[in-house]
């Protein structure tokens, strides 16, 4: 039995932490600590009392001691891995990511990765991510790092350039969605029961903006199978879980109209969820207007629905603390728990993650940080050389790669009009004029203000200016 430690920064979490406490609890031969750190230290204390439960059920495997820490240095210390999940700020500073954009002609369907959103929380979120790389590096320099936290690519970033030795990489789930979506297709145009496990994918690029150019099942080359498959359900829509049409009910689910439309234009088919898809291209492609986005087949997720999630997750998470609503333990897919095995030496595997880009995407910037596949094994994550993207896809993916370095160094300097600069290089913002442009930006900037004042000395002084 594997017993190790687990700092889990951000271990308030309404949703993930449920999810991965319950994946820990279905796999075999595991135990140990998991260290419990959030701001939030009763959303903390109700996980853990929901993961005492978990380990009463009758269908627990392994169980852990989980522990609540109001300092991060003690959760910290002697850690084997540390996760770190968090919502930089509030749902009222995503309020503004999201929609202040929105009289200037700019709709956001995620808000927390690519366009003007994505930049103001990357403003709140790398320095926070310095002093959790330089804690780490501190007090378990060898524990291996997993990011959930977006927007990842520059987290991830983070952590490496203020710890270059720190074993850190970043975890998404929207590859394995496309890897579903490929399983569908098999089914649609040969009849064939796959799970995404028994496919192989070739993935590369930036994440959320990462691309398949391969996927075979044995000797089919499921991509070849597209183009029928697309004459069929390309102008209505296909949802690939649960059922077609989600979409029309669901603002997270989409009808995969924008990734099939991109596979059309260049040959290749971009991994993500639509709703971020669309965010990394201009806006009159997918985003021009709320009606335009529906007949796209997805959906802009508003910040009052997430605020909305957010009470019943916390309304769900009291009852499951308070014993007043049964634990049900199933496995989620996601494949944290099965890369932390694989690091603690169980077995080995493949699969897509974050890191530096070491020449695994041979088109993109060296040091950029690159979604690939990887080989998991003992205490090691060694990227896969991906297979060339068509050079009009390179094109798109190369400009968010420099974009992201351009915001991370614009970021760590706190230098407003470097930030601006990138700001403006956002696909979404590309139809903005200059004046425009300044005035959204110095009105994101304020909204979040409260955020921003302990991390940016010189931030009065450009609000005051005319920049």
């Amino acid at each position: 039995m594997e017993n190790f430690k687990i700092a889990y920064i951000g271990g308030g979490s309404k949703q993930w932490a449920r999810t991965f406490m319950t994946d820990l609890a279905l796999s075999e031969d595991l135990s140990g600590e998991i260290a419990l750190y959030d701001i939030d230290i009763e959303a903390a204390k109700r996980n853990q009392k929901i993961g005492n439960r978990i380990n009463e059920h009758s269908n627990t495997k392994s169980k852990f001691s989980y522990q609540v820490y109001e300092k991060l240095e003690d959760a910290l210390k002697n850690a084997t891995f540390v996760v770190i999940s968090i919502l930089p700020a509030t749902f009222e500073e995503m309020r503004s990511d999201v929609h202040a954009g929105e009289p200037y002609g700019i709709y956001q369907s995620v808000g927390d990765t690519a366009g003007p959103g994505g930049v103001l929380r990357a403003m709140r979120t790398v320095p926070i991510y310095e002093e959790f790389a330089r804690k780490i590096k501190e007090i378990c320099p060898t524990a291996w790092v997993i990011n959930f936290t977006n927007p990842m690519s520059i987290c991830v970033k983070t952590l490496y350039d203020v710890f270059p030795e720190i074993k850190a990489f970043g975890c998404c789930h929207e590859v394995f969605h496309a890897q579903e979506f490929l399983c569908l297709v098999l089914k649609k145009e040969l009849g064939i029961n796959a799970h995404r496990h028994d496919i192989y994918t070739d993935a590369c690029g930036v994440n959320h903006f990462t691309w398949i150019t391969e996927a075979k099942y044995k000797n089919i080359d499921i991509l070849s199978l597209l183009p029928s498959f697309m004459d069929k359900y390309y102008q209505d829509g296909y949802y690939e879980y649960i059922s077609r049409f989600l979409f029309k009910k669901d603002c997270f689910a989409y009808g995969n109209k924008v990734k099939m439309d991109l596979y059309q234009r260049y040959g290749a088919l971009a991994a993500a969820g639509d709703r971020h898809l669309a965010e990394f291209v201009p806006s009159h492609w997918y985003l021009k207007s709320p009606a335009w986005v529906k007949k796209w087949k997805f959906n802009l997720t508003t910040v009052d629905f997430r605020i909305q999630q957010m009470k019943e997750r916390i309304a769900d998470s009291i009852l499951l603390a308070e014993g007043k609503k049964e634990i049900e333990l199933a496995p989620s897919g996601e494949e944290a728990t099965d890369l932390m095995k694989a690091i603690l030496g169980h077995k080995s595997l493949i699969s897509n993650v974050n890191l530096p880009n070491m020449g695994q995407c041979p088109q993109m910037p060296l040091g950029s940080i690159v979604e690939t596949n990887c080989i998991f094994a003992h205490d090691q994550v060694k990227p896969v050389v991906s297979k060339p993207l068509p050079l009009a896809v390179v094109n798109m993916v190369y400009r968010a790669a420099n974009n992201i370095d351009s915001l991370y160094e614009g970021i760590r300097h706190r230098d407003f009009k470097e930030i601006f600069a990138c700001f403006m290089n956002q696909a979404l913002c590309s139809s903005l004029t200059i004046e425009d442009g300044k005035k959204l930006f110095k009105e994101m900037v304020l909204n979040t203000k409260a955020y921003l004042e302990p991390y940016y000395p010189n931030l009065q002084q450009f609000l005051e200016s005319e920049f």
